[in-house]
């Protein structure tokens, strides 16, 4: 009777894409949390402040790079992901792209993440080893992100899982066999980097059955990736640091110890990329590849936002029950940060709900207007700065709390905007 249900074979196609990409990014973000609890424990705190702020610069310098070609990338790779040697010129034009805009980055970024290294306690030459650490997980991260938007377009999931266990798995073996003897910050960087680096190496073999690699730039691909990058840019610009707002302040106003235990607490938010990566694989490129079918838009849209509300509030609720063995994980350094990790936890799905709106019509091609963004951005940060007292970890979660409410609301009302203007551009598709 089940098989003859109409639905029964998208149930059971989606039933095995879950459950592929589901364990596989157990397994990946459960070595992922196992590594990072290796290194909380095992630094010293002013160690793992080094090694949050040197993870937060390569975030900001990964976002600076992008500039919102990989978002090019999946839009204009959406439109010819069935053609092998369109989708080679797309992720090619993608590639040569981001070299450029990767040059900039370390250019802007390097100097900005020495000054704040010796500003926190760190000495010259134990900067310039972090320094040295970063660049090779940096340029591995300038790749990876567009190497997997042909396997993602296709749907060839099972590889990219692979893949991804294989880099977690040696970023885990290269942690394990050095932080016990060298406890550094900068080992356990160039560890991550060079896993990056190997896995990147596997990803280009893999990528070549969807996307013919000998391709070379295209002109006007440039053209249409370069209209989405010139809407995207200045909005990602101010986003690569007021997203990690609350680490940049504690930087410059707090200690060594605070941004330490903000690194920590962020460690168990962490956890949720799991949802994000599932989301982002098999979710994400499906609405892409979608037609301008307003009604289903829609419908998948609302379906999707509501799922990420429901999920954070529970998430919410178990994290403020069980905060005293959630903190039991983290150490003794952390212990008694209860409230604090609550408030964290709250700021984080908050963010996730607007992560989901924001790459769900991002994959369309539709980009917010950066001076809308960046205002909305700017107007809670410094209410903020004048309600909250930005001088202690607590102060600073809730002012996280405040922008991430002004941009969920931002961005998913925007998805809806664009939804619906789309319904009224063409009223006889429902």
């Amino acid at each position: 009777m089940l098989k003859q249900h109409p639905k029964y074979n998208t149930i059971l196609n989606w039933g095995k894409l879950i459950s592929v990409t589901g364990s596989a990014q157990v397994i990946v973000q459960a070595v992922g949390f196992l590594c990072g609890i290796l290194i909380i424990r095992l630094l010293t705190v002013q160690e793992y402040a080094f090694y949050t702020l040197a993870n937060t610069m390569l975030g900001a310098m990964t976002i600076l790079s992008d500039g919102g070609i990989s978002t090019g990338v999946m839009a204009q790779g959406g439109k010819v992901w069935q053609d092998k040697e369109n989708l080679g010129k797309v992720l090619s034009t993608g590639l040569q792209m981001r070299k450029k805009f990767g040059v900039v980055s370390l250019i802007v970024s390097l100097p900005v993440l020495l000054y704040l290294l010796m500003h926190n306690g760190a000495s010259l030459l134990i900067s310039l080893l972090i320094i040295s650490a970063i660049i090779p997980a940096f340029f591995a991260a300038l790749s990876d992100s567009l190497l997997e938007i042909p396997l993602k377009l296709n749907q060839s999931i099972l590889p990219l899982q692979k893949n991804q266990i294989a880099v977690s798995l040696g970023r885990l073996l290269l942690v394990s066999g050095t932080i016990f003897i060298f406890p550094f910050a900068y080992l356990s960087i160039l560890a991550g980097g060079l896993a990056r680096i190997y896995g990147n190496f596997q990803l280009k073999k893999v990528t070549k059955l969807f996307a013919d690699s000998s391709q070379s730039e295209d002109p006007a691909i440039k053209i249409e990736i370069s209209k989405i990058v010139k809407r995207s840019l200045p909005g990602l610009v101010y986003y690569c640091f007021s997203g990690q707002i609350s680490t940049w302040i504690i930087s410059i106003f707090g200690n060594a110890a605070s941004l330490a235990q903000i690194g920590a607490l962020g460690r168990i938010s962490a956890i949720l990329n799991l949802l994000l990566v599932v989301f982002t694989t098999l979710i994400v490129p499906r609405f892409a590849r979608i037609q301008n079918q307003p009604e289903k838009l829609l419908q998948h849209y609302s379906k999707i936002v509501s799922f990420f509300i429901i999920i954070s509030l529970c998430i919410i609720a178990c994290t403020y029950f069980f905060s005293d063995q959630i903190l039991w994980i983290l150490g003794k350094n952390y212990q008694g940060l209860h409230t604090e990790l609550v408030l964290l936890i709250i700021g984080t799905t908050i963010t996730m709900v607007m992560s989901s709106a924001l790459s769900l019509y991002l994959s369309r091609g539709w980009i917010l207007h950066y001076y809308i963004s960046i205002s909305a951005s700017l107007f809670p940060i410094i209410l903020g700065c004048f309600i909250f007292d930005i001088s202690n970890l607590k102060g600073i979660l809730y002012l996280n709390i405040l922008v991430a409410i002004v941009q969920m609301v931002l961005h998913v009302l925007y998805g809806y905007y664009k939804i619906l203007k789309l319904n009224n551009n063409n009223p006889k598709t429902i």
